[in-house]
């Protein structure tokens, strides 16, 4: 069972929802998306972490093959090409590696070169969860490739595999939440938070992934998001207290199901309304 865990904007406790059912899990797999801000790993602490380098393909051009007939230009859809000084210039942020440039040029003047964009790093901890962590390069335009690296990385496929995405609801967001077979939707009880929450709804709704919610710092009753959860007909699956214990025990670097009693129960509570909202 694959649970992607999302949030419509970030700090709303996405990857502290994430790590702590992986934990709860027990010998699950923990893959973490959030490829510009990683941090699963420091709750998860992965030992003996292995590196992958994850490249995408950068056209060059070779100027003395070049006849200036502009259909490489013309041929992407991501105007990732210029046609400045009767020869063609390749812009790396917007390029999409897609490879029409150097098919369709009559002469072989582009070919294509590997770049490096980050790294996919994979490890153990010692309660058994496989922490796989996609890390962006800093200054890339796009870390869908870091995603995808991430997502077909071997693990077991029997096991419980928790997928931390990115927050917000973009391109990055839809790619980590193909795979999965359930959408944890993580909100906090705020104007401002129930407004995100609305968005990544909407994608998860698009892409016709079941869903629930988890509403975290949930001190009191927030009515807007509770009467927009009814009338959707989600699920609330639990609501998590603001509680300054479980902030220290974060802060340390620590997790609050192995800490904190109270916290245990709940999140394996919360694994168990998962696996039956799946089951149904």
């Amino acid at each position: 069972m694959k649970i992607a865990v999302l949030s419509g904007k970030g700090g709303t406790g996405k990857t502290f929802v994430s790590v702590n059912l992986a934990i709860t899990a027990k010998n699950s797999v923990y893959i973490d998306c959030d490829v510009e801000e990683p941090n699963g790993r420091l709750f998860l602490k992965p030992e003996k972490s292995v590196l992958e380098e994850v490249y995408t393909q950068l056209p060059q051009v070779l100027e003395g093959k070049c006849i200036g007939c502009r259909k490489c230009v013309d041929s992407c859809r991501f105007n990732a090409m210029g046609f400045i000084k009767n020869k063609p210039l390749v812009f790396p942020e917007v390029c999409h590696s897609c490879g029409a440039c150097s098919l369709l040029c009559p002469t072989g003047a582009i070919f294509e070169v590997k770049r490096p964009i980050g790294v996919v790093e994979s490890g153990k901890n010692k309660k058994g969860v496989q922490v796989i962590t996609g890390i962006l390069n800093i200054g890339e335009a796009s870390g869908i490739p870091i995603i995808q690296k991430a997502l077909v990385t071997k693990v077991i496929e029997e096991n419980i595999t928790i997928i931390d995405c990115p927050p917000g609801s973009a391109c990055t967001v839809m790619e980590s939440v193909q795979a999965a077979d359930y959408c944890l939707l993580v909100v906090e009880a705020t104007t401002f938070g129930f407004h995100n929450f609305k968005m990544v709804y909407e994608l998860v709704s698009l892409l016709q992934k079941p869903c629930g919610v988890v509403i975290n710092k949930g001190n009191y009753s927030y009515t807007p998001l509770m009467n927009y959860c009814k009338e959707n007909n989600i699920a609330i699956l639990c609501c998590i207290p603001y509680q300054e214990k479980l902030a220290r025990i974060g802060a340390n670097g620590e997790l609050a199901c192995e800490k904190d009693d109270e916290a245990q129960v709940l999140f394996s509570t919360l694994l168990d309304r998962i696996r039956m909202e799946v089951g149904r």
